[in-house]
């Protein structure tokens, strides 16, 4: 299985998991159809289309098929069928700050923070528990940009833009007063129920497992490669501490970790030292990915 994800993809292969993907979810959902929010089920597709092209851009795992196999798994898993709009325009606009911000472009960069600042606050307006992704682009560009101030000032410039836009439109509607839903940790609460996500226990191994290998092994990487998985381990960060305050049951929050889940981990098979080693930690998260979705339906233990 290792040695067949390994080989080269290439931009012919993206369509093809796409579909497949599509595939999948359109027939583990059939049954639910009628209840199904083809609005938002559009746009979470489209995020997710957008996760297998950021693949290519970021590179850091040389092209291979594995991350874009771990990716679609991880869709498979997590996604419930029936999924809140705010959480699809999150995924949307999650996979659009990916491509900009990813982009070894300098150009492209600089020139996009305000459109970054107006997707960051389109990302909160529809769901309030992702403001961890503002410090996330703001600790971005003060890590990555030649003009500090200018960039920030873009990234504010876009989000006050789409800001007061809203605030004025919600006005004219007759909307005067604030949702406390919008003041962080507001809704803040542990869940007491961690079934099924105990199933996902050895991921959560392997995950800690690559960030310490990679640490372990921070002199010997470029620095491009440093900045990339610094980059990756940041915005997986930033989903955490969403998902750590605000999913409770919602396991449809663990969609935001399907992509630096599918990086991380497929850099970390490719490095270990035994083949035997690369095959069973793939095996592994298959298993583990197969069990967390049956335990959707039903009760396993």
């Amino acid at each position: 299985m290792f040695r067949l994800l390994s080989k080269e993809s290439n931009i012919f292969s993206i369509p093809v998991y796409m579909a497949f993907l599509l595939l999948i979810l359109s027939v583990f959902n059939a049954l639910s159809i009628n209840n199904l929010n083809i609005t938002s089920a559009i746009i979470t597709f489209i995020g997710f289309a957008l996760g297998y092209f950021i693949f290519n851009q970021i590179k850091l795992n040389y092209q291979s098929h594995l991350p874009l196999f771990l990716y679609t798994f991880f869709i498979f898993a997590f996604y419930p069928g029936d999924l809140d709009i705010g959480i699809a325009v999150s995924l949307f606009t999650n996979s659009f700050l990916l491509l900009f911000l990813s982009s070894t472009d300098e150009e492209i960069r600089k020139d996009s923070y305000v459109l970054v600042g107006v997707l960051i606050i389109i990302n909160f307006i529809f769901l309030p528990p992702t403001w961890p992704m503002i410090f996330f682009v703001i600790i971005h560009i003060l890590g990555s940009s030649k003009r500090i101030l200018l960039d920030l000032f873009k990234l504010l410039f876009g989000g006050l833009l789409i800001g007061l836009s809203y605030f004025s439109l919600m006005y004219l509607l007759g909307y005067s007063s604030w949702n406390d839903n919008y003041f962080p940790f507001g809704n803040f609460k542990l869940t007491d129920n961690f079934y099924p996500l105990y199933l996902l226990i050895p991921i959560a191994i392997l995950l800690f497992l690559a960030v310490l290998d990679h640490f372990n092994n921070f002199n010997k990487q470029s620095p491009s490669s440093r900045f990339k998985y610094g980059f990756i381990l940041l915005f997986t960060i930033a989903q955490l501490i969403t998902i750590f305050m605000y999913m409770g049951e919602n396991n449809e929050y663990l969609l935001f970790l399907a992509f630096p889940l599918s990086i991380i981990l497929a850099r970390y098979l490719k490095f270990l030292p035994k083949y035997w080693m690369r095959e069973m930690g793939i095996w592994l998260i298959i298993l583990s990915v197969i069990l967390f979705k049956i335990g959707t339906y039903f009760i396993l233990f």
